[in-house]
């Protein structure tokens, strides 16, 4: 089953929308709450990363029986240094971003320990597209 959600640029005002459609679905699907959470987590950290930094972009999710893979691709400009990014607490989000509560340099952090497998390719000037692999396992 695919799954594809669109997600603008500077519209906090849907942050949330793809990744709570998404939870939606999950839990249609009988997938468990834990692994939930954490696909949730890092894909709402994706969108509203999309929103603060990119010009827009989409989300695109592949299911398969024992796992689902989530793309995200935005349409720029790219991250200009992915090790500092991934770093926790570091964050070039705007004042105003800042203001409504985002912007706190979790989101790269936050996304790489939510997943399973998790590759990132972006370059300045360019487009970001993380790739997520996450695990239906069972909780313990």
């Amino acid at each position: 089953m695919h799954q594809e959600y669109l997600v603008p640029a500077q519209d906090f005002s849907v942050a949330g929308v793809a990744s709570s459609n998404l939870k939606r679905l999950l839990k249609q699907l009988n997938i468990p709450p834990l692994t939930i959470k954490r696909i949730i987590v890092a894909v709402f950290e994706a969108e509203v990363n999309v929103i603060a930094h990119s010009y827009g972009g989409k989300i695109l999710c592949d299911f398969e029986e024992e796992q689902v893979q989530v793309d995200v691709i935005d349409t720029g400009p790219g991250i200009p240094d992915l090790e500092l990014a991934m770093t926790e607490g570091w964050s070039t989000a705007s004042d105003e971003v800042r203001e409504m509560g985002y912007g706190a340099g979790m989101g790269l952090p936050n996304i790489r320990k939510s997943c399973d497998k998790l590759s990132i390719y972006t370059k300045a000037g360019d487009h970001t597209h993380l790739s997520m692999l996450f695990k239906f396992k069972e909780e313990s």
